[in-house]
């Protein structure tokens, strides 16, 4: 069995597993879901690093969050063009549609995007993910005019600010967050100590 093969049963006998211990004991629940529809508590904005898993964080079940995942945890400022906008038609969704009460831009530790944006992208993350990351080179300048000891950190934290800033660009969203019908909340989660933070009122981040 080739290396590949093994890591596709591997999935697969996580599946079954799943099936016969899971599904059983959340049958019911997902059967209310697929009869009523989803009603999560939060959109919440996380890094596809498959270190950080939003639903294990907040100890959350199946539709408890809407979650949208891309390189670094960025939303990009309003723009309706026509274009291929994922991250925007998520929260388009999650704002519009399901009307979620708040959103969550939950950054964390070791970035390997933040890492590329600091320090040089490879060749092989140049087609798509320097561009996308050109997002946040106003989160890359103020964490680098500060001078931090720690940049990295530094620029984790200014991603998640940078965010929440472009999520505010969009009207629907301001407008329900003027008429306390939407809450906005910026985290990181380090996933070296299992430590998370949030973001205050004074712009820092504190244990939760």
């Amino acid at each position: 069995m080739s290396h590949e093969d093994k890591g596709l049963e591997a999935l697969f006998s996580g599946y079954r597993q799943f099936r016969q211990t899971v599904w059983p004991e959340r049958r019911k629940v997902f059967e209310d879901l697929a009869r009523n529809g989803q009603s999560p508590q939060a959109l919440v904005i996380s890094c596809s690093d498959s270190r950080v898993d939003p639903a294990m964080v907040f100890g959350a079940g199946p539709g408890e969050l809407f979650i949208i995942r891309n390189v670094a945890n960025l939303v990009p400022p309003y723009s309706p063009d026509g274009d291929h906008h994922g991250t925007s038609a998520g929260l388009e969704f999650a704002v519009r549609v399901l009307e979620v009460p708040r959103i969550i831009v939950l950054g964390h530790a070791m970035c390997g995007g933040v890492h590329a944006l600091l320090n040089g992208f490879p060749e092989s993350a140049r087609d798509f993910v320097a561009p996308w990351m050109r997002i946040a080179n106003e989160a890359r300048s103020r964490a680098l005019a500060c001078e931090p000891a720690d940049a990295q950190t530094a620029c984790e934290q200014e991603t998640v600010k940078l965010s929440l800033r472009n999520i505010m660009t969009f009207p629907w969203v301001a407008e329900r967050v003027e008429q306390q019908k939407l809450k906005l909340h910026g985290g990181s989660f380090d996933i070296r100590t299992g430590l998370l933070t949030i973001l205050k009122d004074d712009g820092n981040f504190h244990p939760a």
